[in-house]
């Protein structure tokens, strides 16, 4: 049994389902509402966050660990690539958006104009949804001048990277926050990683209240 406790619009459900969609592996999602502290989840995930991996009696918590197991017990296609400094550079630029890029970006924008309406805890800032916008313009350019010398964000394999930043791009996609047309060479890779079949179940997800803009779930914009 394998079952995946998530939030549609997670970025790092976002970004285990896109690992367990390309390698391949079959789970159960299970929709789990983080404010809500359900103590039967606690007791199994003491930190209250998604995503959780359930593997029979196996509980995995927290994207990176759960990442580091798959690639580890599911090689095949492998999301690391072979050489030290390529797998350095892959890590360094998932964490880079499981970080600095979240923290800057998504919770300023996604946390502000979603997760406070689920979650009913206030309204949404505005001085903190303008930080948001301001940030991500740099990030944008950032993922374009990466993808002017290489194939994929790491490299030249498709990588944990690529999948860590596809995952925060599509959850901010989904609400209309990405300016696509700021550059090409963006525009271009996210294309090529939101064509692969690992991606057609996130992008089918919908969220009541929220719809997404037209090009969201659209394989060539």
């Amino acid at each position: 049994m394998r079952r995946l406790y998530h939030q549609p619009l997670s970025p790092f459900c976002r970004k285990i389902r896109l690992v367990l969609g390309e390698k391949k592996i079959e789970v159960e999602l299970v929709e789990e509402k983080p404010w809500e502290k359900r103590m039967d989840y606690l007791r199994q995930n003491p930190s209250g966050k998604v995503p959780m991996l359930k593997i029979d009696d196996l509980t995995l918590a927290e994207s990176p660990a759960i990442f580091e197991y798959l690639e580890e017990v599911y090689p095949d296609p492998p999301l690391l690539p072979k050489g030290a400094a390529e797998r350095a550079e892959a890590r360094r630029l998932a964490s880079w958006f499981d970080d600095k890029f979240h923290h800057e970006v998504t919770v300023n924008l996604l946390y502000e104009r979603v997760n406070k309406r689920l979650a009913r805890s206030g309204h949404p800032e505005s001085a903190r949804i303008k930080e948001g916008a301001r940030n991500i313009k740099y990030h944008l350019d950032y993922i374009g001048w990466l993808m002017e010398g290489r194939r994929w964000l790491a490299g030249d394999q498709l990588s944990i990277a690529d999948f860590s930043a596809a995952a925060q791009l599509s959850s901010l996609d989904y609400i209309g926050d990405v300016d696509w047309s700021r550059n090409q060479s963006l525009k271009d890779w996210y294309a090529k990683v939101k064509s692969r079949p690992a991606f057609r179940s996130v992008l089918a997800d919908l969220l009541p209240g929220f719809q997404p803009p037209s090009h969201y779930a659209d394989l060539d914009f």
